[in-house]
């Protein structure tokens, strides 16, 4: 089976790119270019590829395309097929599209639950351009081998959502089983496809697409500056600093500009390819309460 190699970028449409060039450069600390080729676009680095995160101002606040990426042309072409042979509908994207993603191919699917995914292979990178955040930084974003980062997805059940993932040569379980007030249990699905602990999840229900964005990074000095950075502006923190109990990661999630959340994550460690579950995070990920909109967090005791 062939199989996807990591979340290779991400791309969003957004209501209003000045507020995202604020956000995205002068709080997270992303480098933030904007080409003559691509008005209305914001290109978001975080290492030396051309860029990790693509904003486009279209108004929709939501996710466009997760870009998974695989190994090569042989590779995509496999894909293709394998897809296809599980009954999945693909779209094979055009030269024109393929360079506005500035990769080789690339094509275009829907998971059970809508969400838009984009195959490709052969991403642009430019190591003659160093990463040059938009503020200063201590360190760098964690980013290699295993992506961008993770999000956490909508989905229509948990069972679709592994058997659809599984075609793409991922794999994983439920890591959470969380004891709900009712006497029932709130469920979240982990998947994952390099030593990144997971690159997608699935639990709470959700409108949009995206629950959250999670950006690693390698210094803790800079978990901290952004969380100051964040309670000195407009954008709230929804859920407070905080381990999760599956990948370690110390980390806190504030609201973006389009309103789904950023995390901050860091010290996660790789994933153990073994099957385990946890009722709570280690410590903290104490939920905003008055702040939280529907499918923004899950329910703990």
């Amino acid at each position: 089976m062939v199989a996807v190699t990591e979340l290779g970028y991400v791309c969003f449409g957004v209501a209003d790119l000045g507020a995202w060039r604020d956000f995205a450069g002068g709080i997270l600390g992303l480098e933030v270019t904007q080409e003559p080729a691509h008005p209305g676009k914001l290109f978001l680095r975080t290492d030396y590829w051309h860029h990790r995160i693509l904003l486009e101002e279209n108004g929709a606040d939501d996710l466009t395309g997760a870009g998974l990426r695989v190994a090569g042309a042989e590779e995509f072409a496999s894909m293709r097929a394998q897809l296809e042979a599980g009954g999945v509908k693909v779209t094979t994207g055009s030269s024109q599209q393929a360079a506005e993603r500035y990769v080789h191919e690339v094509m275009f699917v829907r998971d059970p639950a809508d969400n838009p995914l984009e195959i490709f292979h052969g991403p642009r990178v430019d190591p003659h351009r160093p990463f040059h955040p938009a503020r200063p930084r201590h360190g760098r974003f964690l980013t290699g081998d295993g992506g961008v980062g993770h999000m956490i997805l909508r989905n229509k059940g948990l069972d679709e959502a592994y058997a659809f993932y599984r075609l793409l040569g991922m794999r994983g379980g439920v890591e959470y089983r969380v004891p709900l007030p009712d006497g029932n249990e709130a469920q979240v699905l982990f998947m994952h496809c390099n030593e990144r602990d997971h690159t997608f999840a699935f639990g709470p229900p959700g409108r949009k697409s995206i629950n959250h964005l999670m950006l690693q990074v390698d210094n803790l000095d800079d978990l901290f500056m952004t969380q100051e950075l964040v309670q000195a502006s407009e954008y709230p923190i929804l859920i407070s600093l905080g381990r999760h109990a599956n990948d370690h990661m110390l980390s806190f999630y504030c609201q973006s500009p389009s309103g789904w959340m950023v995390e901050i994550g860091w010290g996660g460690r790789p994933a153990t390819h073994q099957s385990e579950y946890y009722t709570r995070d280690t410590f903290g990920h104490v939920p905003a309460a008055d702040r939280m909109g529907p499918g923004m967090s899950i329910d703990r005791e």
